[in-house]
């Protein structure tokens, strides 16, 4: 009777965790789509401008994007990491691709577009400008001259416009062989008078990310500001409470999605006012404004501010940390563990330059975390093995006190003291390992640089779930699973190990928990499922090698021969 109660209650239980898995899993521990970033083909929803500026972006009806791209003359832009255009109709940053990633994992796969014009499909470009009283300033439908037809790493730009009263305009633009535009504001007064004027900048957006916002790893509008860096706008909070404003000296701001990033830092340590905002006709935007500049008569004003549209590749943020963005790397959410995850992020991506594959500096890795970790686990296993040892003498106690609890506990503490046992030993090096672990995962999770990158044999992106799944018997069966259903082969071997480490341990005293742990690596295979490959694959190698420490350490500590259960009942 009562091991029918503790079935049904392990299974119970059981189908809680993953049923509270299905539901809440991808807001609590973000997982992988099927297929990696794509380009959103929504409906466009131009943003109005912010109050801190005047020009308003062109509320064009929606259009495909070579008609977008068509409806203004461009300067090109061409990099080793770029490619793209600058529209000289409102000198707008809004055509823009990422060469070196790729849409899908298709050899014939468009690259990833960060940036679309307005009126096209997932609107998103960026504008620099000025606010001005009594002047006239360029708008989105200014027409610029460009000093030369296209833009490269080492040849900058100037784009110019003149007013009918005097001041003259330009856009000294140039870009590196990363993801960094440089864009001087310049204004020339011409006039007999002095003029005031303010600059801005904006990163306009028609839609939210495709990519899932989670505590683990934040999603949408992301600053450097007043110090510190800022998680805690999303998109639900300028929906919701509307626009939010800080004054700062220096920092940055713009929109990350899961592996890319669009973001403004005006140059130097100057007071700027910065904002999120939504737009009146829907969509989002981020904008900052300089402190109003006088430019008198003759003179000329200058403002700088830096643009960064690329992927969250580590290289190219600390390189620009260097060059003066403060706390760009921000830009990729570490977490509470970024003292630990840096140098274990610098580690993958060192072994992954020696060793050439992904898949294979991820198993270095967990190879080097536990040879790094072996003198926690030989003390964990000398433990486990002595609470082997006396499983027969704490048998014999439960039988002989079973109706004394008191009497029990103050036998079994003797016990504990006679074989020199600590319980709880086993536990500390577990709770010591959590953090390296989270880091771990949370390393192999924001990696852009294992985007789309093979390991061996079927697994062809290390950054989407394991493909192969028995639930289609393994592709022969036309038709997809559902996400959560579509268990592949790493997560069945995770499971499979899961069983084997559970077997090598200690089994518990009480049924109800022996049961629940027997079905927890059912369980845990189908939460692993839609992980990514690559954390999957290191869960798996580490099962492995904890399997091999555990049969090695368990023959060190254990003479394999069980104290009898006679020895504590003669007592």
């Amino acid at each position: 009777m009562n091991e029918n109660r503790n079935l049904i209650l392990a299974l119970a239980l059981c189908m809680i965790v993953w049923l509270g898995w299905l539901v809440l899993g991808d807001r609590v521990v973000p997982t992988s789509a099927p297929q990696s970033t794509k380009v959103v083909n929504g409906k466009p929803r131009p943003v109005n401008e912010p109050k801190t500026a005047t020009i308003t972006p062109a509320n064009a009806p929606a259009q495909s994007l070579p008609a977008a791209l068509a409806a203004s003359p461009r300067l090109r832009v061409a990099t080793p990491s770029l490619a793209g255009s600058i529209a000289l109709k409102g000198a707008r940053f809004d055509d823009l691709v990422l060469v070196r990633h790729s849409t899908t994992i298709d050899r014939n796969s468009p690259p990833v577009r960060l940036l679309s014009p307005a009126g096209a499909p997932g609107a998103y470009f960026a504008d620099f400008g000025w606010i001005g009283q009594g002047v006239a300033v360029p708008d989105a439908n200014s027409l610029w001259t460009a000093s030369a037809p296209q833009l490269t790493p080492g040849r900058p730009v100037t784009l110019s416009w003149s007013n009918p009263t005097g001041q003259r305009f330009e856009l000294v633009v140039s870009i590196d062989d990363g993801y960094l535009f440089t864009v001087r504001q310049r204004v020339a007064n011409g006039a007999a008078a002095p003029v005031q004027l303010r600059p801005y900048g904006l990163v306009s957006r028609a839609t939210k990310s495709i990519d899932p916002s989670t505590w683990t790893n934040h999603v949408g509008p992301v600053a450097f500001l007043g110090g510190k860096a800022d998680y805690g706008i999303d998109w639900k909070t300028l929906d919701q409470d509307g626009p939010q404003k800080l004054d700062s000296n220096g920092g940055w701001l713009g929109f990350g999605d899961k592996y890319w990033l669009t973001a403004l830092a005006p140059a130097g340590n100057g007071s700027i006012a910065t904002s999120f905002r939504t737009g009146q006709a829907g969509g989002y935007q981020a904008d900052y404004a300089n402190e109003p500049v006088q430019v008198a008569p003759g003179q000329v004003a200058t403002t700088t501010t830096r643009l960064f549209a690329g992927a969250k590749e580590k290289a190219w943020l600390d390189r620009y940390e260097d060059e003066g963005i403060t706390k760009l790397s921000k830009a990729i959410d570490w977490g509470w563990f970024e003292w630990f995850m840096r140098p274990i992020f610098s580690l993958l991506i060192w072994l992954y330059g020696v060793v050439g594959n992904f898949g294979l500096a991820i198993i270095c890795l967990t190879l080097i975390v536990k040879a790094i970790m072996f003198p926690i686990a030989n003390k964990q296993f000398r433990s486990m093995a002595g609470m082997r040892k006396v499983q027969p003498k704490m048998k014999a106690l439960q039988e002989r006190y079973k109706d004394d609890k008191p009497k029990l506990q103050q036998e079994m503490l003797k016990l504990y003291q006679t074989e020199k046992i600590n319980p709880a030993a086993g536990c500390l090096p577990i709770l010591i390992q959590i953090p390296i672990f989270y880091a771990l995962y949370k390393t192999l999770l924001i990696s852009v640089e294992m985007r789309h990158k093979p390991f061996a044999l079927w697994i062809h992106d290390l950054s989407a779930p394991d493909p192969l799944t028995p639930v289609n018997l393994f592709g022969f069966l036309h038709f997809t699973p559902p996400h959560m259903l579509a268990i592949g082969v790493l997560p069945i071997l995770f499971g499979l190990t899961m069983w084997v480490q559970q077997k090598l341990n200690p089994q518990p005293m009480d049924p109800a928990q022996q049961q629940i742990f027997a079905l927890m690596p059912v369980v845990m295979t189908v939460v692993f499922a839609p992980f990514a490959a690559g954390l999957q694959l290191y869960y798996v190698v580490n099962n492995l090698l904890t399997i091999a420490q555990q049969w090695f350490l368990l023959r060190k500590y254990s003479d394999d021969t069980p104290a009898p259960a006679t020895t504590v009942a003669a007592r």
